[in-house]
């Protein structure tokens, strides 16, 4: 049984006083030609980033992330902004490379706390680079992956080196399957159930052995996972107007980034970010022109709101 405390800033804060501010970096593409590499802390304005004056829209993908990362530690009363580590890439690999021989050469000068490795294309060579340096590192950081990442460390063998991926039921298939080396080549016996069991695709992909510790299975139910143990589940509120709205998992992994980042505990993360996603969903009555930054926007009024209606009590 897991216990939610009281209220969540004043435990923060404990935390913070114990372990200092954690450092979050996240890593990835945006899919948007010629845009150069960045390394800093965009600012967002409820609609898009800014990035040494060019703005970019919260739309999908790495910059959803970010922003939620974002938003959720200013919501927990963070000082210190996550960074974000970002160049274009449509397709030809330019900017994931740069992405993967900075991390290669920069992580242990960043110095980070919690890393998320988000869209950058699946470079097996430049993957196992990148693994070996994190092995090597003094202190290795909290990573959490998702996207064209965790394709690329199941790919290489190098899953276990997360604490975290955040895979939907057919990447979840992907991850039980100890041959594939990307989602479209999923054994189909394993990618016809996705959806009616899940909890089958979890059990054999920790059989594999290269698996995180930790998952978020994100879908019509949500999965927190440890270890192969489902800790948790959630259903509702189920909002189908969500469905076509993209990036709504990108907000998942953003809210769990910014509360790892904030200093809570790693389930306890997942657990109130599956919630809060979902609550955010509700709040903002989709819509046809609903876009994902208006998702983002809700995300620290669903924090407060399902610690006030359920009190944070026993899950």
């Amino acid at each position: 049984m897991w216990v939610i405390p009281s209220a969540l800033t004043p435990w923060i804060g404990l935390m913070r006083r114990l372990c200092g501010p954690l450092k979050l970096l996240i890593a990835g593409t945006l899919p948007i030609k010629g845009l150069p590499f960045f390394l800093g802390s965009p600012l967002f304005d409820g609609r898009t980033l800014t990035m040494e004056g060019r703005s970019v829209p919260c739309t999908m993908g790495t910059a959803v992330v970010y922003s939620t990362a974002l938003v959720v530690m200013e919501h927990m009363g963070i000082r210190e902004s996550p960074q974000l580590m970002t160049a274009g890439d449509i397709g030809r690999a330019d900017g994931s490379r740069l992405i993967y021989n900075n991390l290669i050469e920069e992580i242990e000068r960043l110095n980070v706390d919690v890393l998320v490795l988000h869209y950058i294309m699946p470079i097996i060579t430049l993957t196992n680079r990148l693994a070996q340096r994190l092995k090597g590192l003094s202190k290795k950081p909290f990573i959490i992956a998702d996207a064209g990442s965790m394709y690329s460390l199941k790919a290489s063998g190098e899953a276990s080196l997360c604490d975290f991926m955040t895979p939907d039921p057919g990447e979840m298939a992907f991850l039980a399957d100890p041959e594939a080396v990307h989602p479209a080549y999923v054994e189909r016996h394993l990618f016809e159930i996705d959806t009616a069991d899940v909890l089958h695709l979890i059990r054999q992909a920790y059989l594999t052995r290269n698996v995180p510790r930790m998952l978020v299975v994100k879908g019509v139910r949500d999965y927190v996972v440890k270890e192969g143990q489902v800790l948790f589940s959630i259903d509702e509120p189920n909002v189908p107007a969500l469905e076509p709205i993209g990036g709504t998992g990108d907000t998942l992994t953003g809210t769990l980034a910014g509360l790892v980042a904030s200093g809570m505990d790693p389930i306890l993360a997942a657990i109130c970010a599956t919630k809060a996603n979902r609550m955010a969903g509700l709040i903002c009555k989709p819509t046809p022109r609903t876009l994902v930054h208006d998702i983002v926007n809700r995300i620290p009024e669903a924090l407060d709101t399902i610690t006030r209606e359920e009190g944070f009590k026993a899950l």
